[in-house]
């Protein structure tokens, strides 16, 4: 093959590449921005300061909310700063830690059916599980991630900085000075999981 013919094949080999190229990645961002990948969409405006009907709860921290995400009906929410004891799970099996009952239970009281208002960190708007991770306020104006907290019910989670995090451990520090929840005498035996 002679040298021109070679070096203008390759020419028209790597313009085809690079225009393949160029239209796989437009199609994965489309794809993206539309909620089929990765990309929520713009979780700030959508979710941040707006009211929702809580349709679901699901354990102590984590609720479902009468808004689409993505191909779902309903959206997940993660309460931001704290983590309440786990629920009894079937797959993989695993028993309720102590006082995951009631932590759901104290949720399912407050929101469930309930018009609750999220409130968002811009530095981190969803968790591991793709969940919107939020305080939620309550119809009383109060925060449900600090009621919990009060209660005895969850655990300043410190995994990651937000606005309320010195608050949040003063209020873990209260609960466990009154003694209540998994601070209670009863719950001492099996210290709860950092």
């Amino acid at each position: 093959m002679p040298i021109g013919r070679f070096l203008s094949w390759r020419r028209r080999r790597r313009l085809v590449t690079i225009a393949a190229v160029t239209v796989a990645v437009v199609l994965l961002v489309l794809a993206d921005r539309r909620g089929l990948l990765l990309y929520p969409g713009d979780d700030l405006q959508r979710y941040d300061g707006r009211a929702f009907m809580v349709t679901h709860v699901i354990d102590g921290d984590t609720i479902r909310v009468d808004a689409p995400d993505a191909a779902q009906r309903s959206t997940r929410i993660r309460l931001w700063g704290i983590d309440t004891p786990e629920i009894e799970h079937r797959d993989p099996p695993r028993a309720a830690e102590p006082y995951a009952d009631q932590a759901h239970d104290m949720t399912r009281r407050l929101t469930e059916g309930k018009t609750v208002k999220l409130f968002l960190e811009t530095h981190r708007l969803r968790g591991t599980y793709g969940r919107v991770l939020a305080y939620v306020e309550l119809p009383d104006g109060t925060l449900l991630n600090e009621r919990l907290l009060l209660a005895g019910l969850a655990r300043a989670d410190p995994r990651w900085s937000h606005r309320h995090m010195q608050r949040f451990k003063l209020m873990e520090q209260s609960a466990r000075e009154a003694g209540v929840g998994l601070w209670s005498q009863a719950s001492e035996d099996t210290p709860p999981t950092p």
